[in-house]
């Protein structure tokens, strides 16, 4: 399989074949380290693309061939994937090229939204299906809302940490009711930060009433949703959950750690000496922010002991 790195030798592509792979980039399948748009967890991210939850991992290797057809190739030589994500990183130039006997499969698609091309074959487009093939994989849907938005949504808050943190005032309310924004900021879309295909994600300034406020009617209260994600991320220091619900990952900030869970219908991003952010199913693009209060530190120090982290 032949390669070329995202950001380097790009005027060999033209001679190849139609059997030849052109690398755009990469990504890591470890329990650690996924791609949330594949699901809440290791083995649902793993089972996304029909393989095995294999405690070593994979590596995830995504181009095009000599006709322009996108492919998802999946490698068990999970160190030389992360070398080259690495190597790219530091923006220092990477031919990913792996050795044929470490290719586990070849998967036509890419399931999440790859911004670069291979220059000289075709645009990218589905390879033609042969008898037998499974469905091409696709990316979410930008114009919707749903688990694997709500995914990224919430890796976007970790990323942008800092920017939403900024949005949130450091009022002393109890439990779990959401803090409120920062003053002077109107809520809506941070500055800086990428919203998550299918809505703008914005950081809600909804309270939880009071029973002196309360309206005669019923009124839904967002923060419903938030308390039950926290019952359920309680459940998980009581029975672990699937491999890769909590883990920890890289911040942009100083390289100060993130913690991020997901499941069924929400997701959280939190760091566990401050507060944290609650994204929901049923609330498409919105974010909100979880103080302190009187039980949310212990439940977050309890996550963060039980977080995988990256070898």
């Amino acid at each position: 399989m032949a390669g070329t790195d995202p950001i380097a030798e790009a005027e060999a592509v033209g001679d190849a074949d139609a059997d030849a792979l052109f690398v755009l980039t990469a990504a890591l399948l470890t329990p650690a380290r996924f791609p949330s748009v594949l699901g809440d967890d290791y083995p649902a991210a793993c089972a996304a693309l029909g393989l095995e939850p294999y405690e070593e991992g994979y590596g995830l290797v995504f181009g095009q061939d000599g006709l322009g057809a996108r492919w998802t190739v999946v490698v068990d030589d999970v160190s030389l994937v992360a070398v080259a994500i690495s190597s790219w990183d530091c923006g220092m130039a990477y031919d990913l090229s792996p050795a044929e006997h470490t290719v586990v499969t070849g998967l036509p698609g890419w399931p999440l939204a790859v911004a670069t091309r291979a220059p000289g074959v075709p645009a990218p487009h589905d390879p033609e299906p042969e008898e037998g093939d499974p469905a091409p994989l696709v990316p979410p849907a930008e114009d919707e809302w749903g688990p694997a938005q709500r995914r990224l949504g919430a890796d976007e808050v970790a990323l942008q940490w800092a920017t939403w943190r900024a949005q949130v005032s450091d009022g002393p309310p109890p439990g779990e009711q959401p803090a409120g924004p920062a003053a002077g900021t109107v809520p809506g879309r941070a500055e800086g930060a990428t919203a998550a295909p299918g809505a703008a994600v914005t950081p809600s300034a909804a309270t939880a009433p009071s029973a002196a406020t309360a309206p005669d009617r019923a009124v839904p209260d967002p923060y419903d949703g938030v308390r039950e994600a926290l019952d359920a991320l309680r459940g998980y220091l009581v029975e672990p959950p699937p491999v890769g619900r909590v883990r920890s990952v890289a911040g942009a900030e100083g390289g100060v750690r993130t913690l991020r869970a997901d499941g069924p219908g929400w997701s959280l991003v939190a760091r566990a000496d401050d507060m944290a952010f609650v994204l929901l199913d049923e609330l498409p693009g919105e974010v909100l922010p979880v103080a302190r209060g009187a039980r949310l530190p212990a439940l977050l120090e309890g996550l963060d002991a039980m977080a995988i982290r990256p070898s």
